[in-house]
């Protein structure tokens, strides 16, 4: 009888999509409290009229989200990694983007 070895995939591959999407989260949270106090961030923005800096922000939140995304699999992709740092850092930066989100808290960097 033959026995089967199952071949164990590297983590680096998933690793690298959470990280990324953590990444793209936090982006995403600054941005918007950036917009609330710059004038001329929220103007840089400002990619289509009729969404305003939202637009800006979903843009480059993605952007980073996809750059970092390639970069770091392809650094990752044949390697394991510590995946339960990865993890806990990747959940922090989602938290930051949605704690940058939300409305009292954005709304508490605007200049009165």
């Amino acid at each position: 009888m033959v026995e089967k070895t199952e071949e164990r995939m590297p983590n680096g591959p998933a690793a690298a999509a959470i990280l990324a999407a953590g990444l793209g989260s936090a982006v995403y949270g600054l941005l918007t409290v950036g917009a609330v106090v710059s004038a001329g961030l929220k103007t840089a923005l400002t990619w289509w009229k009729p969404t305003g800096a939202l637009s800006g922000k979903t843009g480059l939140g993605t952007i980073i989200w996809l750059v970092s995304w390639i970069v770091v699999h392809s650094l990752w992709k044949d390697k394991d990694v510590p995946f339960t740092r990865m993890f806990v850092v990747s959940l922090i930066l989602v938290g930051v983007g949605l704690l940058f989100t939300f409305p009292p808290v954005f709304e508490a960097f605007e200049a009165h």
